[in-house]
């Protein structure tokens, strides 16, 4: 896939002024990323509501995650819960997920492990792998469903393959607790590729405590986060 250029910049930005959802939505994502542009995340949240309203689902869902994250306009879980619905409802996999997710903090909105649980299978039923890693958090946890490590793990394992960062901790996580320290590093080395700084840095700290010497040196090699 080639670079992106300032050119595609301009033409991404004159097809949004135009009217056209889908560019409306990539430039949003590129002024909330600060991709060949500053970052605005203001700008980013208008154009996420015109590529909304022009019925794009993933603008619908990006519209959720501004006001959910505070990305340019004042957080509010409450706000974004109907932007979620509504995306979840329209068959998106990252709405289901990301309205799930609220549903299960409870933070702002009534918590509801129930429905988030249905969300949940509803879009790992599309193969979205945040939303296997939370199943499997439910089955390890024993929310709502009766506690099985074995289907928990399935579920990790699952989540791992399809590249999601936090299941291919908890998959390696899984095998540590087997001793099965060799399987593990093959998926903790995966991890810093896609993980957030901030997530990398706890479980370099998570790694550190164990008494294998084999996982404490590869947390050695991990960076170190002042701030997450």
């Amino acid at each position: 896939m080639k670079q992106a250029t300032q050119n595609d910049l301009e033409l991404v930005r004159v097809a949004a002024e135009r009217g056209v959802a889908e560019a409306q939505l990539i430039y949003g994502q590129m002024l909330l990323d600060g991709r060949l542009v500053e970052r605005n995340a203001a700008a980013a949240f208008h154009w996420f509501e015109r590529a909304a309203k022009g019925g794009n689902l993933m603008a619908v869902n990006m519209v959720g995650r501004c006001l959910d994250q505070g990305w340019g306009v004042a957080p509010s879980a409450a706000l974004a819960e109907p932007w979620f619905r509504k995306a979840a409802e329209r068959g998106l996999d990252w709405g289901m997920y990301n309205l799930a997710t609220l549903l299960i903090l409870g933070n702002g909105v009534p918590q509801d492990k129930v429905e988030a649980l249905l969300w949940l299978r509803k879009a790992a039923d599309l193969n979205h792998a945040k939303s296997i890693n939370l199943l499997g958090g439910f089955y390890e946890d024993g929310w709502i469903v009766q506690k099985d490590m074995t289907v928990a793990k399935q579920h990790y394992l699952a989540s791992a393959d399809g590249g999601d960062f936090r299941g291919q901790f908890n998959y390696a996580r899984m095998l540590v607790m087997e001793g099965d320290t060799t399987g593990a590093l093959h998926w903790l080395r995966m991890v810093p590729q896609t993980a957030t700084p901030a997530f990398v840095s706890k479980m370099k700290s998570f790694l550190s405590d164990l008494p294998w010497q084999e996982l404490r040196s590869f947390a050695a090699t991990l960076p170190d986060v002042q701030s997450a």
